[in-house]
């Protein structure tokens, strides 16, 4: 049997570096990422974030916002609200 493991995603801004996102597995194996997923149907979102991320586009901030966020200007992760989550859900779901 497997024992128990998680996922975590470390995010961060350096001063010289800009923003960084670090993926560390349950066998404490990390990984720098531009944009990553994890838990329920991670390979489908991996899949899609690999189509936009293709050729390193720009986004805004409302593209790139989906549950969480750390921001330059107030480095402090914070977990979006539900009504902000729907927000951003709804406005997904209308592009498509």
């Amino acid at each position: 049997m497997r024992p128990l493991g998680i996922v975590a995603m470390v995010l961060g801004i350096d001063e010289d570096k800009g923003p960084q996102l670090y993926k560390c597995d349950p066998a404490g194996h990390f990984y720098g990422h531009k944009a990553t997923s994890a838990g329920l149907k991670e390979q489908e979102a991996i899949n899609f974030l690999e189509k936009k991320m293709k050729n390193d586009p720009a986004f805004t901030y409302e593209e790139t916002v989906q549950v969480g966020l750390v921001k330059a200007d107030y480095p402090v992760f914070r977990a979006l609200s539900t009504e902000e989550i729907d927000e951003h859900l709804t406005a997904i779901s209308e592009r498509y």
